[in-house]
């Protein structure tokens, strides 16, 4: 499939009905078994990524995570959309370098975050913010082929769960021409209803974060139109992980092994590639 084919692709399964999964792969064997079970799309997990390298979350250059990005559009031949967290510099001519080199990886989409990496002042003024997309939408519209950005408003991740200005954020990042709205972070239903409803373009909601969760047809009723997971399968597989050396190192046992996947049952999942 072409990198045209994918873009397109990506792109239509924004304008179906109802909400669809993406699942979050963190390195090639996990993309394959995802293709193979019949998602359509994928996202990276800058995350995800960031443990299998023994790193903390958000620590990679932006060539490590370019470097993974190939890797993943590489593995399956679905269209991916990555997570490059703030677009890996201060300013708005660092965001469209990032989106450029995105398109040249192969991606199909990508997310531009307005958290800063400063603790002391965790999210982009408003107006700042907001060039910031520009920037990426002007990047994202040079580019040869179709390409899908996301713009993401990260107050609930940051100490600023203010509903009213992140809605704010998403319309002014709507209407400088984002394909996708994205807040992570939201706790409860009305409030991505409020969300979705105060766009008109497509808006992801991730699940797998501390707190509640709700199932693929709730957030579908309540407007989301793409459910990602970050890096939650990720925690996850590295959390059984830990729990299995954990055994070893404590009592001295093998018990974990029971549960462990047969290798034929595993291996089929990479059959064709």
């Amino acid at each position: 499939m072409s990198q045209a084919d994918k873009a397109a692709r990506f792109r239509a399964l924004h304008a179906r009905d109802g909400a669809f999964i993406i699942p979050n792969p963190w390195d090639i064997g996990t993309a394959r078994i995802f293709a193979t079970m019949g998602f359509e799309a994928l996202a990276t997990t800058g995350a995800g990524y960031a443990f299998t390298r023994g790193r903390g979350d958000s620590t990679l250059t932006r060539g490590e995570m370019l470097d993974y990005c190939r890797a993943i559009v590489e593995a399956t031949p679905l269209p991916v959309s990555a997570d490059l967290e703030e677009g890996f510099g201060p300013t708005p001519a660092h965001v469209a370098e990032t989106v450029t080199l995105a398109g040249e990886a192969g991606l199909a989409g990508c997310s531009i975050e307005d958290q800063t990496k400063n603790p002391d002042a965790p999210i982009y003024p408003f107006e700042e913010a907001v060039e910031r997309i520009v920037a990426a939408v002007n990047a994202a519209r040079a580019l040869p082929e179709d390409f899908v950005l996301t713009a993401r408003c990260e107050n609930f991740l940051y100490g600023n769960p203010d509903l009213d200005d992140t809605i704010k954020r998403l319309q002014a990042y709507e209407a400088a021409g984002a394909d996708v709205l994205y807040a992570p972070g939201l706790k409860d239903l009305d409030s991505i209803r409020a969300v979705c409803d105060a766009v008109s373009k497509p808006v992801n909601v991730v699940m797998g974060l501390p707190g509640p969760t709700f199932g693929q047809r709730e957030l579908s009723d309540a407007g989301v139109t793409r459910i990602s997971v970050g890096s939650a399968i990720a925690r996850f597989a590295f959390g059984k992980a830990i729990e299995a050396a954990t055994e070893l190192a404590e009592k001295g046992t093998f018990s974990f092994a029971d549960d462990a996947m047969g290798f034929k049952q595993l291996e089929a999942y990479f059959d064709g590639y």
